[in-house]
């Protein structure tokens, strides 16, 4: 415990041992046991890793992280030190929809919630939402790759109009390449209709997919991505500029969740885990 006064509150270290400060204070006067020194080094381990994956883990991806890590510990064990020291995932919040506007002539929801494929870039899945900042909306649009649920494609602007959508869409033809035949997947929000945006994906040989009116389930994969964007980041920081919400989003989207957030889904496995994968 002395090793980690500085990192941690001596409060929180006598709580998750089970211990009162006064006897902590005379536990300093002789030797811990073995399993309290143990005790207390995971605990650290456990700190560290609620820290570096945003608070979003719970006991069971904590426990999974710490192994994948070289951390051997039991499951109940790591359950227990996060309960007897407060440490908890950050809550989820009500996920709350877009108002989108009615549009004539849909496309056919090719998809019909089969969101397991066997290989990449067989469905793309998009969306848009909003993050409010102290200078203004910024609107974030993104594609996913249903494989390996990475983001591949994503935009961001002060309007939702089509060059949004544009914007995102040549970022993961860009990096993707796909043959004809690709499925893309959205709601029927009415940039996803734009004649510049469809023309594009006809122009690619991609097909056009919409959900059914109103229903969020149908795109269900991108509707999870923002509100795990927004659980785990949005919901809990004030964004003083569109920049600061840009370069927060940026490095949720490229550094932690295509490449350190596991996903249960995946294996618990990480985007660029999965990518790797790919024969």
């Amino acid at each position: 415990m002395q090793a980690h006064q500085q990192q941690f509150r001596v409060a929180r270290l006598c709580r998750a041992l089970h211990v009162s400060r006064s006897g902590y204070y005379d536990w300093q006067r002789r030797e811990p046991s073995a399993r309290q020194q143990e005790d207390v080094k995971l605990l650290a381990a456990i700190e560290q890793t609620h820290q570096t994956c945003r608070q979003a883990y719970g006991a069971e991806k904590t426990w999974r992280a710490l192994n994948a890590n070289g951390v051997a510990c039991g499951k109940h064990r790591v359950a227990r030190l996060r309960r007897q020291a407060g440490i908890e995932a950050l809550r989820k919040q009500r996920f709350r929809r877009l108002e989108k506007h009615s549009l004539l002539g849909p496309a056919p929801n090719r998809l019909q919630r089969q969101f397991t494929v066997q290989c990449p870039n067989k469905v793309w899945v998009g969306d848009i939402t909003v993050v409010p900042t102290r200078t203004g909306w910024l609107y974030l649009a993104v594609l996913l790759d249903l494989y390996s649920r990475s983001v591949i494609g994503w935009s961001m602007a002060e309007k939702a109009d089509r060059r949004l959508l544009v914007h995102a869409l040549q970022m993961a033809l860009a990096r993707r390449r796909p043959d004809p035949g690709l499925l893309h997947h959205s709601d029927r929000g009415a940039q996803y209709s734009s004649a510049e945006y469809r023309g594009m994906l006809k122009d690619h040989g991609i097909i056009i997919s919409m959900s059914a009116k109103g229903d969020p389930y149908d795109n269900a994969v991108a509707e999870s991505f923002f509100s795990n964007l927004k659980n785990e980041l949005t919901h809990h920081k004030v964004f003083h500029s569109r920049e600061h919400a840009r370069l927060a989003i940026f490095n949720y989207i490229e550094v932690f969740y295509n490449r350190q957030r596991i996903h249960q889904g995946l294996g618990y496995r990480t985007p660029a885990q999965v990518e790797a994968s790919v024969p």
